[in-house]
């Protein structure tokens, strides 16, 4: 069964978030306020499922405080959940790589007006490939 889009996020989310309890478990963090910043995070994760649209702006304020907050673990959040939540996030992501997603995006919205299965990873692992090869 192929995993949707949006379960495909919030694992990715779930995954962000064990980083995140790692970093303060590392006591990396000030306690006070990386609880606070945990507990916004569960509120996503929380509500993203139940109201996708609404989440959106939580997402990318929490997606930027990340990358403010904690600068030391912002090469680990996944390139997917930026452009998920879009917005603010894009402006950590060079034009290539929005270029690459962009693309990937119309791969899916075509798949879904062909009422056809659309698998996310495959597709990126499809571009990727081209990419490189038109490279070479």
């Amino acid at each position: 069964m192929a995993i949707t889009y949006l379960d495909h996020q919030l694992s990715l989310l779930a995954h962000v978030r064990s980083i995140l309890v790692a970093l303060g478990e590392a006591e990396q963090v000030p306690e006070e306020s990386h609880l606070l910043f945990l507990e916004r995070f569960d509120e996503l994760l929380e509500q993203l499922p139940a109201d996708p649209e609404q989440s959106i702006y939580l997402g990318q304020d929490l997606m930027a405080q990340i990358f403010s907050r904690y600068p030391q673990i912002a090469h680990l959040i996944p390139r997917d959940l930026l452009w998920f939540f879009g917005g603010d996030c894009l402006h950590f992501m060079p034009d290539e790589e929005i270029d690459f997603y962009q693309a990937l995006e119309e791969r899916r919205f075509e798949a879904e007006q062909n009422d056809e299965p659309f698998d996310w990873n495959q597709e990126k692992q499809l571009i990727a490939l081209s990419t490189q090869s038109a490279k070479h």
